[in-house]
């Protein structure tokens, strides 16, 4: 996903048996997620490769990979199976761009199949899923003196343990926020409020601007800090680096605290409650394998995809605490119900699919451009360059010429 720092690896080869007769080219992510492929491809699936006579050349991408994908779709470069994530998935389904995967969809969550299916067809492999969740370092409170987070937080308490935490360690936010909806969506959504009315509409209702108020008043009420301010391009970083005591991510981040803060005394919550409406809101973030429409070996690339979202291979990523497993076969897995750090981080983020008010990071048609109106407010409000109400009537106007039918 977007949301993980990035360091360059270079492609890899699995060289398998002479027997091998196709070379499929694979792409993710860099950053964390290359050893997660790494490891499925030497641990769990080589063997099946082989006997398949499959070579598989793994390239991942660090920086902006959803328009390095676009652009080597068009350009006809792209690999032959490639992560698609959901919010930009229909930009590629619709152009025609992707092959059908499966028509196999009995195993996988039926709330992680709507974004990758196109016209009755499933043209991704959903191969995990991620939700919210407060991560804290529990030091830092103990030090500040501090209650932890905890599920029964509101918005309110939070704040002020928030707050707390940086009067007691002035040298420590309580958390770093960023301009965008991937972590505001949350508290917007838990008021109720929904991304689309029953017309397709995007209202930036009175539920919408309380969340908007809260969200954007955390810097200015001294319980966060921009992470860009930070030196940071996502809280995890500022959680890792212990310039913030909490940080809103997914279960991504126990990847990156492994490698950068291995000693960390971490704890992980549910994502505080609404005080007004008592519910909780989250957001369900999911990518899938799709198999390029151009691929001259796509039914070996259909193969891959295949062995890389079994149960075998999910259960592996699963207990390597990376990320939860989009088959609800594994939804009761005695991993998920130990009491380490990243079994309980992992078992809460499983959790946040039940909360109050949860929708997936999926805009339709018009993609992953619906979010930008609202993050240009997000920022402009931070910085203290508009007001809320500025900046939200032009957000407001945006979207009315976005949905325009």
């Amino acid at each position: 996903m977007l949301f993980r720092p990035g360091v360059f690896v270079a492609a890899t080869m699995l060289c398998l048996p002479a027997s091998a007769e196709e070379t499929v080219r694979i792409s993710g992510w860099g950053g964390s997620e290359v050893a997660i492929v790494n490891g499925l491809l030497t641990n769990v699936v080589a063997e099946k490769l082989a006997k398949e006579g499959i070579r598989v050349k793994y390239e991942p991408v660090d920086g902006d990979y959803s328009q390095i994908i676009i652009n080597g779709l068009s350009a006809g470069t792209a690999p032959d199976l490639f992560y698609v994530d959901t919010f930009w998935a229909r930009s590629v389904f619709s152009a025609g761009q992707a092959a059908p995967v499966t028509s196999d969809v009995s195993g996988f969550a039926a709330n992680l199949l709507t974004a990758f299916t196109y016209d009755g067809k499933l043209y991704s492999t959903p191969k995990d899923f991620n939700t919210l969740a407060i991560h804290f370092n529990k030091d830092i409170f103990d030090d500040a003196g501090v209650d932890y987070p905890s599920n029964d937080d509101t918005w309110t308490t939070l704040q002020e343990k928030l707050v707390a935490v940086h009067k007691s360690l002035p040298e420590v936010d309580g958390l770093c926020v960023v301009p965008e909806y991937a972590r505001f969506g949350a508290f917007a959504l838990s008021t109720g409020w929904s991304p689309f009315d029953t017309r397709g509409k995007t209202i930036l209702d009175e539920r919408f601007r309380r969340a908007f108020g809260f969200y954007t008043g955390l810097v200015k009420s001294g319980a966060a800090v921009m992470a860009a301010d930070a030196g940071h391009s996502w809280t995890g970083g500022c959680l890792a680096s212990e310039r913030a005591a909490v940080a809103i991510e997914g279960a991504w981040i126990l990847s990156a605290l492994r490698d950068s803060a291995p000693n960390m005394n971490l704890g992980t919550v549910r994502m505080p409650k609404d005080p007004e409406s008592g519910k909780r809101g989250n957001i369900v973030f999911s990518v899938g394998w799709s198999v390029n429409a151009a691929s001259k070996v796509s039914k070996a690339a259909a193969k891959v995809a295949e062995l890389l979202t079994t149960e075998e291979a999910q259960q592996w990523v699963l207990e390597q605490g990376l990320a939860l497993p989009s088959r609800t076969s594994l939804t009761d897995n005695p991993w998920l119900r130990g009491g380490e750090p990243e079994q309980i981080a992992s078992r809460v983020v499983l959790e946040g699919l039940s909360d109050d008010h949860v929708t997936p990071y999926f805009f339709g048609d018009v993609g992953g451009s619906w979010m930008q109106p609202i993050n240009a407010a997000l920022n402009s409000v931070i910085l203290g360059e508009e007001d809320a109400n500025k900046a939200l009537q032009s957000a407001q106007s945006a979207f009315d010429r976005m949905l325009a039918r």
